[in-house]
This record gives structure tokens, C-alpha cells and sequence, in this order.
């Protein structure tokens, strides 16, 4: 489960998780420190803040040419470019300083610190917020009515796959950007899944947009959204060579991003 649907839109599921965990930390300080309560809050907010901006800048500098490109990209964080193991060893460390210095507060801090990892850790692997479902091997419509395979396992390159729909505003929003890199990334292979819709509504969008978009493919049993636990549009995901899930995001992507996520998926 990676998203909470809410009618036509959907929350990704991994940062409320996050949230609750910081919000689970800051109550146990709180209630264990006693008179200090507000400087127990302020240091589990202090590490939380630590390890949001070091899981920011660790993801922006494995995705450094992108971002330099167009350098306001980095405080788009819409993007949903975090790496989380970055970000929970500094909040961890800012956490430790804090337990060092702050003698009276050792025993508030600790146990928040585990109540939220405790909250956030169980939750996201009951959840299998953290888990990347093999693509399914499912076989989907293409324009022209064709049966093709979703995966060609003879094919070798790099994919990204981005669900998507005529009717959903994000998608339309970054479809430019993606079908410029499917025609510049001819080393990746890129497969456009448009979730229920059927093939005359697709074409008749498709022949009014200024650009061309390939590898198009007809979902109208709507498969690929609920295979792979995702319930918001666009939903994007990168395969390496081997066909394993490398990366995902819910929402619209920048260029930036992309970029990033496109060089996970190439490997070193």
C-alpha cells in the first residue's frame, strides 16, 4: 500500500506515516520531561527538521545535473526526493547530541525516539510502505489494438512506466517533459499505462497535444494501479535492467527529478 485514496485524489502514504511518527515522539518527550516539556519538543523538532534537510540534499546531490539545470528544482519538494536512510542517521545524530548535552531530558528523548521510530517503522512494514512489487506481468491494449506484454523480458533496457489519464491534471502537467526524455533516453524505454480510458478518448487527446508520445498502452480494466498498490495519478515507476523496481513517486515529476530517478535506474 503505497497511497490513502480521497475520492478523485490520493495522499502517498509514507509521509503521513513519517509525520505521525515525529508527532509520537514529541508527545512521549513531552509527557516524560516533565517542566521541560517545551525543550524536549523542540529538540525531537530540531532532529526531525535535521534529518528532513540532510534525506533533501543527499537525493539532490545523487541527482546533481538535473538539479543544476534548473536550481529552483531543489526546493520543489513536491518532487518527493528524500533519501531516507541519509535523513534518519542525521536526525538520529542531532537526537544524540541533544541526549548528550541534556542530562535531565536523556530518559524523554530516548523513549520518544523509539516510540516514533517504533510507530513509524511497524506501521510502514505492516503497510509495506517500503516494499517494491515486482511489475506485473500483465498484457495491456495498445492503440492500434494490439495485445502487448506490459514487461518484454527480451528487452534489456532501463523502463519507466508512468500510469496516468486524460482527465487527470497533474498527468497532463509533466506529459511534455516525459515524452521529450522518451525521445532523448532512447537507452531507457518508456511505456505510457493510461488507467481506464478507452482507445478513441486517448487518441483524441493525443492528436490535440503540440508533442508525440510513444509506447502507449490501454489499462481499461484498470489493472497496473491495484497490482502495484497505487491509488493516485500519475504514478511513476523505474526499473533497472534486470526488471526490479528501483524507485517510484506518486505525483507529477520535474524535470530534475527524473533525471535523478532515470540515473538510479541506469545504475553506476
Amino acid at each position: 500500500m503505497q497511497s490513502i485514496p480521497l475520492g478523485p485524489l490520493a495522499l502517498p502514504l509514507n509521509p503521513l506515516l513519517l509525520m505521525g511518527g515525529w508527532w509520537l515522539a514529541s508527545a512521549v518527550a513531552e509527557r516524560l520531561a516533565g517542566p521541560q516539556r517545551d525543550l524536549a519538543a523542540k529538540a525531537v523538532l530540531w532532529a526531525a527538521l535535521a534529518g528532513l534537510l540532510a534525506a533533501r540534499l543527499v537525493f539532490v546531490a545523487q541527482g546533481w545535473r538535473g538539479y543544476a539545470q534548473a536550481p529552483l528544482s531543489m526546493l520543489d519538494i513536491r518532487d518527493g526526493g528524500w533519501a531516507a536512510w541519509p535523513g534518519l542517521v542525521a536526525a538520529l545524530l542531532v537526537l544524540g547530541f541533544a541526549v548528550w548535552r541534556l542530562a535531565d531530558l536523556r530518559r524523554p528523548l530516548v523513549a520518544g525516539a523509539a516510540a516514533g521510530l517504533a510507530c513509524w517503522g511497524g506501521l510502514s512494514t505492516l503497510l509495506g510502505v517500503h516494499q517494491s512489487p515486482p511489475l506485473p506481468a500483465l498484457e495491456l491494449t495498445a492503440l492500434d489494438g494490439q495485445r502487448v506484454a506490459l514487461r518484454d523480458a527480451g528487452d534489456r533496457r532501463p523502463m519507466v512506466v508512468n500510469l496516468w489519464a486524460t482527465w487527470c491534471a497533474p498527468c497532463r502537467e509533466e506529459m511534455p517533459m516525459l515524452a521529450e526524455a522518451a525521445q532523448r533516453e532512447r537507452g531507457v524505454r518508456f511505456v505510457f499505462v493510461n488507467h481506464g480510458e478507452s482507445a478513441a478518448a486517448v487518441q483524441r487527446f493525443l492528436a490535440a497535444q503540440a508533442y508525440r508520445l510513444e509506447g502507449v498502452l490501454l489499462d481499461e480494466r484498470m489493472q497496473l494501479g491495484a497490482a502495484i498498490g497505487s491509488a493516485g495519478l500519475p504514478t511513476t515507476l523505474f526499473l533497472d535492467a534486470d526488471g526490479v523496481v528501483v524507485a517510484r513517486h506518486l505525483g507529477p515529476l520535474n524535470a530534475a527529478s527524473l533525471a535523478a530517478r532515470l540515473a538510479a535506474s541506469k545504475g553506476p
